[in-house]
């Protein structure tokens, strides 16, 4: 089968940090945080009491009223970075477009519509099932933000939706490049959402005691690979590439940003939340994705990490990346966790440390790891800590490891 080159030629993005691409890239350059005290809800009987929650997001600024009805949060999210990533690639279609037949959705999400069923269910137990929003079941189910920008912008190609945890937009991402690969797609929105900053997702990973404490340095308190880490921060938001095929995008005279070269995965077979020790399974990801693409560990310039800020992901993933890479050269790759601003946006994480891959291949710079102020013995990589670091980037991984047992791993790289 010949397999065709997939490009990135649109961005989009909302998150704590900013509600499009540029002030989100510019923030994680200037090693912000976007963890701050909780508003949106009651957490007062929840142990974890922050998260990076969006505060200024207005969906009206998008959308009527009307038209926002039929979609839970996490969908808002993806739809505005959907519009936003569109618009950055020039490229629209109408009903009536044939091009529209080779455009298509695959959006990836952990959790999906949290916030409308928990709101849904208390309607039910408090006022009955006559009081139920008619909306409720399309707001839930996981596809709908997928099945939303496809009927909201004429895509009419191959849609489709990833539900694999934390990895989930990253596989959406991989899956799409494959589907352009193999031609049966031109054009395809690839990308995820989440909204989990509800009371029953906080208490539920608090009980699994996965989430942060360090309710009174929240700016302070996702610290991947630091030796005094305690938890993964809640995250929110969503962000979306546009891939297209290679000679395609060259025709039209389209920015280029980066080309997908590797997509690896690989499932550790373990336990359904803590990673596989000595990280197997992460490392096979890795060395997945860079047979895919054609590369030696010696070509990847940077590694965005899952980083999670857990105590098992962190030392984990190290060991996996001295697996995949050997020692010698794991010690020379600058690695970090973008997770450290951003919070872990759970489903939608894959896809943002995705984009912040192809801004490091675009403007030569690698984001930092901040609060890095204690090393681990077990984490002993270079991690970037606190500043970022300018140098030529050429190709960049990114992983993405989930609930479950899923990896994947994807590698971008620089078109010239």
């Amino acid at each position: 089968m010949n397999q065709r080159r997939v490009v990135v030629t649109g961005l989009g993005s909302v998150t704590s940090l900013g509600l499009d691409v540029e002030t989100y890239w510019s923030n994680i350059l200037a090693g912000k945080s976007g963890v701050s005290d909780i508003e949106r809800i009651d957490v007062s009987d929840i142990t974890a009491k922050i998260a990076a929650e969006i505060k200024d997001f207005d969906i009206e600024q998008y959308m009527s009223r009307r038209d926002a009805r039929r979609l839970d949060r996490s969908s808002q999210y993806f739809w505005v970075a959907t519009k936003q990533a569109l618009e950055d690639a020039d490229i629209s279609y109408d009903e009536e477009d044939p091009d529209a037949l080779r455009a298509g959705v695959l959006a990836g999400t952990g959790i999906g519509g949290v916030e409308t069923l928990e709101e849904q269910v208390g309607v039910l137990n408090s006022q009955g099932p006559r009081r139920m929003s008619p909306f409720g079941i399309a707001k839930i189910i996981s596809n709908m933000a997928g099945g939303v920008a496809s009927i909201d912008f004429h895509l009419y190609g191959p849609n489709s939706t990833t539900v694999t945890a934390c990895a989930a937009s990253a596989n959406a991402i991989g899956d799409a490049a494959a589907v352009i690969a193999r031609g049966a797609a031109d054009v395809m929105v690839a990308g995820g959402g989440e909204a989990a900053i509800t009371r029953f997702a906080m208490a539920g990973f608090a009980q699994a005691r996965a989430l942060s404490t360090n309710n009174d340095d929240p700016q302070g308190a996702s610290r991947p690979f630091d030796l005094n880490r305690d938890g993964f921060v809640m995250g929110e938001g969503a962000a979306v590439l546009i891939l297209e095929e290679h000679e395609r995008a060259v025709a039209r005279g389209a920015r280029i940003y980066a080309e997908v070269l590797g997509y690896g995965m690989s499932a550790d077979g373990y336990h359904i939340t803590l990673p596989r020790p000595g990280g197997g399974g992460a490392a096979r990801s890795m060395q997945a994705a860079m047979l895919d693409a054609g590369l030696e560990p010696s070509a990847i310039d940077y590694i965005n990490a899952h980083g999670t800020s857990t105590p098992a992901n962190d030392k984990t993933e190290t060991a996996a990346i001295k697996t995949a890479f050997g020692e010698e050269v794991a010690y020379t790759v600058p690695i970090s966790s973008t997770k450290s601003m951003t919070g872990h946006l759970l489903g939608a994480a894959g896809a943002i440390e995705s984009l912040s891959c192809i801004l490091a291949i675009r403007d030569g710079v690698i984001p930092p790891t901040i609060n890095y102020e204690t090393p681990d013995p077990e984490c002993d990589l270079d991690y970037v800590p606190n500043v970022k670091r300018e140098v030529p980037v050429r190709t960049a991984m990114t992983n993405s490891f989930g609930f479950g047992g899923h990896n994947v791993s994807l590698v971008f790289g620089k078109v010239d």
